[in-house]
């Protein structure tokens, strides 16, 4: 399921069906005594890294639904980063790993490397995760035709980001269960 900001391509309504599943767990559970605290899960953080913009994806409490979050620039990312940990409870940050067809690293790996270094000092605890993004682009443009948007809003090379950064994230929530 994709949510995309202010982009809705599937009509749901993530707070509805978070209510639901977190009533059935706690109705359906044999301990009546249990709260929503005891299911609530910290989020997931995908990050679809570029030189100029980084599109950025967020899971729900449950880590279920996948929804694009913002695009950045690159260079304002460590300011979000630091903002959005203070804020909200981050479990896994999820990187994109741009590969070629022949399984080698890109060109833009150099650049990854230089950004998973400066993570990794400035948030020691926290794990980071690399999931293979290629053709994440490719589809979110084709999930942007898909859904209707107008070419003048397929244009749009921060929205391209977000969902690709929502794609590369569903994908990690697929291949972790």
């Amino acid at each position: 399921m994709l949510i995309f900001g202010k982009y809705k391509f599937f009509r749901a309504k993530k707070n509805t069906i978070y209510i639901i599943v977190t009533f059935l767990m706690v109705f359906l559970s044999k301990n009546r005594r249990l709260q929503y605290r005891d299911y609530h899960m910290a989020k997931v953080l995908a990050l679809d890294y570029g030189q100029k913009r980084t599109g950025i994806a967020v899971t729900d409490d449950m880590q279920i639904i996948a929804s694009g979050l913002k695009t950045v620039e690159t260079k304002l990312l460590f300011e979000f980063l630091a903002v959005y940990f203070a804020k909200e409870d981050v479990e896994t940050v999820v990187l994109g790993e741009p590969k070629q067809m022949n399984f080698e690293a890109s060109e833009s790996e150099v650049h990854i490397q230089k950004f998973i270094k400066l993570f990794e000092k400035k948030y020691p605890n926290m794990p980071l995760v690399r999931v293979d993004e290629r053709f994440t682009s490719k589809m979110a443009f084709q999930t942007m035709i898909d859904s209707g948007l107008s070419k003048k809003k397929r244009q749009n090379k921060a929205l391209v980001d977000e969902i690709s950064a929502t794609i590369i994230l569903q994908s990690y929530l697929y291949n972790k269960r």
